[in-house]
């Protein structure tokens, strides 16, 4: 007697659940809100991190802005999780908050490359220590009529974190000696960046 494959083992029972939506389609749903989370918490972070002038750990602006457009995109396949009404929500949250951060993130690369490219803040020397152990890049930066200029130091770190060190505005020369291997004096005024010093940031 010949026996019938049952359409769960024809189709895969393996790749969908009780309410007819693929394993794949799941993890889109939740894949796509963990990723926004991460992305807006980042982005938190780098907003408060240029605040209160600490290390910035986060990845550039437009790094950012791909991770919120991927995730807006896994979000869309997302929608096909119906299982219940808390996918439904976390697809609809994921959907409005990948938009809306990504809206953010593109008006901050354009408003950075835009200012860039009007020599607001040009980049003007990068100076190592005796012992190649601090680097750090210098830029001149310049508000226009309606504000003021200066000069900015930025102490790097491994990849892409930096930390903003020196500003001084109404200036537009940078004269570097080192004292020691941890010791800088930029403009006359001495750092010791092993202690974490910071000049003209309050």
């Amino acid at each position: 007697m010949l026996k019938h494959c049952s359409p769960c083992s024809a189709n895969g029972a393996g790749l969908y659940n009780k309410k007819g939506a693929s394993f794949v389609e799941e993890r889109y749903n939740l894949w796509s809100f963990n990723l926004i989370i991460v992305c807006i918490g980042l982005a938190a972070y780098s907003f408060y991190s240029n605040i209160v002038h600490t290390w910035q750990i986060t990845p550039p602006n437009y790094i950012l802005l791909i991770i919120s457009l991927l995730a807006f995109t896994l979000g869309i396949f997302g929608f096909k999780d119906k299982r219940n009404w808390r996918t439904k929500t976390r697809s609809w949250l994921t959907i409005i908050l990948s938009s809306l951060t990504s809206i953010a993130l593109f008006l901050a690369v354009l408003f950075t490359f835009f200012f860039s490219s009007m020599g607001a803040n040009e980049h003007i020397k990068t100076v190592n220590s005796p012992d190649d152990n601090y680097t750090i890049d210098f830029y001149r930066w310049d508000q226009g009529a309606t504000g003021t200029f200066g000069v900015r130091g930025e102490l790097n770190g491994p990849l892409w974190f930096k930390k903003r060190i020196y500003i001084q505005r109404r200036t537009e020369e940078v004269n570097i000696e080192w004292k020691s291997n941890d010791i800088v004096s930029i403009n006359n005024h001495i750092l010791n960046l092993n202690k974490g010093d910071t000049y003209g940031y309050q």
